[in-house]
């Protein structure tokens, strides 16, 4: 029996455990479902893996650019606190439930296929960073609660939730992923998803009637602007100039040129400069990334959908949608700072002192995905202003749920870390308040019931909502429309004026 452990321990740390391996298997799956020569189908998983590895890849330049501005802000503000970091405390559990969480991982993915097949539920999450990140918050809480004699207990009931959260989150959001995406082709498979539904909802309370960020008619000679990745990357230069001038006058000189490693002053500035330009670099990177995916996974998502799972559909990571929405990404990620920063003040005043919560310090890397993914989704129902709305909302969220779950993992024994995006507040809460009786048979029931709940709710939902075709934000798509057919008519106009021109004066 130790060499199957054996083979599961593999299986979960060095298979499952890495995203780009895990697509390519799918697509090979998908591509050999199809009966796609040899060839083709070593190829297809090959550049699905590569393209998880570039979006990786553009997500660590994100990181190591967002870091030093991160560094910079707490040096500026004074604020001491916690950063939800999902990797800081993955890493700080590996060595206790790291085996613990590689079962549950294996368990869980196998419950989520078998969901997908028998129940309403067909989407196939593919996130795998997110999926270890999941698995590894479920075997600390259930370890805790149940106990170190029942590592049996906690990868039966970790890796059942497990494979609940992967199908019910991307079915509650495929109604707004559809508005945004245009089809009912792929969904979204990243535990930030209560942010972008919040921020779908937000939107369409707010913006009805407000233009697309899309459709931002920036002046003449202001026009590459247009390029998002032009526009992001001279935003962030912005943003750190300011910092960067603020930590010059606000800190003490050796302490302020420590941030970026900087000699003098010029150095310090241009070495901020840099950090923004690499910002922009990632984000075009991650942009790259996307498209190489979807390339290959769609299509070959096809055999899966028609031979493993029929009618499923690919849940994918955040960036999926970015191309969707440029300019929202950024106006996005800036409302959800701006939100983590209030939420902060309100941490600090009000909720820490009176309900003991720890102060959550606004990441930049959890406000850029998330925040940019939330404003993507607040302009597909609310335009600018849901962009806006929806993006503080969500920062409002990965503030204030990080710091209950910190509570509940305090009490459970885990302290001074926490996971930072909005499904880790919301499930990993209840999860632990449920084993807080201390009796395992009252948590095993409570878990059970937990799941069977959110598989059912979201099996009505998926029936009577999805799959009858509502969307949300109606009454703004049509006021969109009616946009584009004014600049489409005023194009065609010009376009015949021109020509008409072109006739009266030859040249």
């Amino acid at each position: 029996m130790e060499w199957f452990l054996v083979i599961l321990d593999f299986l979960g740390k060095q298979i499952l455990n890495v995203p780009a391996y895990l697509v390519g298997m799918i697509t090979a799956v998908g591509l050999i479902a199809l009966r796609r020569p040899a060839g083709t189908v070593i190829g297809g998983a090959l550049k699905a893996a590569l393209g998880f590895l570039i979006l990786g890849a553009g997500a660590n330049v994100v990181v190591a650019a967002l870091n030093p501005l991160g560094n910079l802000i707490l040096a500026v503000t004074g604020s001491q606190g916690v950063i939800p970091t999902n990797e800081v405390i993955t890493a700080l559990a590996a060595e206790q439930y790291g085996a613990t969480s590689a079962y549950v991982l294996v368990v869980g993915f196998l419950v989520m296929l078998m969901l997908a097949r028998f129940t309403p539920l067909k989407y196939i999450f593919l996130t795998g960073h997110h999926m270890v990140f999941m698995a590894m918050m479920l075997a600390v809480v259930l370890s805790v609660g149940f106990g170190p004699n029942l590592s049996w207990l906690v990868i039966l009931i970790g890796g059942c939730l497990l494979g609940v959260i992967m199908v019910v989150m991307p079915a509650f959001a495929q109604p707004w992923t559809k508005r945004i995406t245009g089809d009912d082709s792929i969904a979204i498979g990243h535990f930030g998803t209560l942010g972008y539904i919040a921020a779908g909802m937000a939107g369409q309370a707010t913006g009805q009637r407000s233009k697309s960020t899309e459709h931002i008619d920036f002046p003449q000679n202001l026009k590459f602007l247009r390029d998002s990745m032009v526009a992001t990357s001279l935003s962030m230069v912005m943003i750190y100039m300011v910092f960067a001038v603020w930590g010059l006058i606000a800190l003490p000189i050796d302490d302020a040129l420590k941030i970026f490693g900087s000699a003098d002053g010029g150095a310090y500035i241009m070495a901020a400069f840099a950090q923004a330009l690499q910002f922009g670099v990632g984000v075009a990177i991650i942009l790259y990334g996307v498209r190489t995916i979807l390339g290959e996974l769609v299509p070959a998502f096809q055999g899966i959908a028609e031979k493993v799972v029929p009618g499923a559909k690919p849940a994918l990571d955040i960036p999926i949608v970015f191309p969707f929405a440029a300019n929202a990404v950024l106006i996005g990620f800036i409302a959800s700072f701006a939100g983590g920063l209030l939420s902060l003040g309100l941490l600090a005043w009000w909720l820490g002192p009176v309900f003991g919560l720890a102060l959550i310090l606004p990441g930049m890397v959890p406000h850029f995905f998330t925040g940019g993914g939330a404003g993507v989704y607040g302009n597909a129902t609310g335009g600018r202003i849901g962009a806006v709305v929806g993006g503080f909302v969500n920062g409002i969220l990965i503030t204030i749920l990080p710091a209950i779950l910190l509570l509940v993992l305090g009490q459970l024994g885990f302290a001074n870390s926490t996971f930072g995006d909005a499904d880790f507040g919301w499930f990993g809460t209840l999860i632990g308040v449920s084993l807080l009786s201390g009796n395992v048979l009252v948590g095993v029931v409570l878990t059970v019931i937990i799941g069977a709940v959110l598989v059912i709710g979201a099996s009505v939902f998926q029936m009577k909502v999805v799959d009858k075709g509502w969307l949300p934000g109606a009454k703004h798509a049509a006021y969109v429309a009616g946009i584009d057919a004014e600049l489409k008519a005023t194009a065609a106009e010009a376009r015949a004026a021109a020509k008409a021109e072109r006739a009266a004066h030859p040249a």
